[in-house]
């Protein structure tokens, strides 16, 4: 089973928007701290690896809490992003800085026990890849921990946007099924592997896009529309939004994919 890479960001594209949201991120990453720091609980609680990996690092927040957890081992930060390594490295954490892609990573083989990659591999088009790459790194008895993204992710504003136009303004993910069905087949152990939906409000839909821009993460699909959006299509958008809104605003939908998988 392989993904198709034509539904999904190009890595240039990605790595650059990254980079550019390095300063702003942690501003607006309410969702992403709670999210890491649930699969951080999710760790085996046997585990001391002496080597690990923060892959996908990012402004390194998750390398902090990674060293802070295992003080006596060796972290390496691996990003797309070099704007973000750059941010990140000032701030310590990790031993290594290293800009890498997660389908072709930069380690040699069985040479850590624990790869740790929180909401950053949905932007992998292709996952087994990952998966294959996270079996040839780890050493036998090491833990991929990710958590990612799927299907129902800001089903709000996607559906808002059905409603004005037939265009693509809001990042494709997987299903939850085609995650089951590549790990399942990735020769990894199994250990855990579950969805779970997480939603935030927002006082106006400005709040949300602004979030979007300042994590790097709105829309960077292909087929997306160019140029600027005209305002009559903005104020349709506004109105569409509008039907969602409940007592504490308006809210946006995560839909977040937890993953623990061993190397046997």
């Amino acid at each position: 089973m392989t993904d198709s890479a034509a539904d999904l960001p190009d890595k240039r594209q990605v790595a650059a928007s990254f980079s550019r949201a390095a300063a702003s991120y942690d501003s607006v990453a309410e969702l992403q701290r709670a999210v890491g720091g649930e699969l951080l609980a999710r760790l085996p609680a046997d585990l001391a690896p002496h080597d690990w990996v923060d892959l996908g690092s990012g402004t390194g927040h998750f390398s902090r809490a990674l060293a802070a957890r295992f003080p006596q081992g060796q972290g390496t930060a691996v990003d797309i992003a070099e704007g973000m390594l750059r941010h990140a490295r000032p701030l310590g954490g990790a031993s290594r800085y290293v800009c890498g892609d997660a389908e072709r990573l930069p380690l040699a083989a069985a040479s850590q026990e624990l790869i740790f990659s929180s909401l950053a591999l949905q932007w992998c088009a292709d996952f087994a890849a990952v998966l294959g790459e996270a079996r040839r790194v780890l050493a036998p008895g090491g833990v991929l921990a990710f958590t990612s993204l799927c299907v129902g992710t800001l089903q709000e504003l996607r559906d808002s946007w059905q409603a004005v136009d037939g265009f693509v303004h809001v990042n494709r993910f997987r299903r939850f099924e085609d995650y089951q069905a590549l790990c399942a087949a990735s020769g990894l152990e199994v250990v855990t592997l579950t969805s779970e939906r997480r939603v935030l409000h927002y006082r106006d839909l400005r709040q949300l896009t602004h979030e979007l821009k300042a994590l790097g993460a709105h829309n960077l699909n292909p087929g997306r529309p160019g140029g600027l959006t005209g305002r009559a299509r903005v104020l349709a958008l506004l109105e569409a939004y509008e039907r969602f809104r409940d007592e504490q605003g308006l809210p946006a939908s995560w839909q977040v994919v937890y993953g623990v998988l061993r190397r046997v």
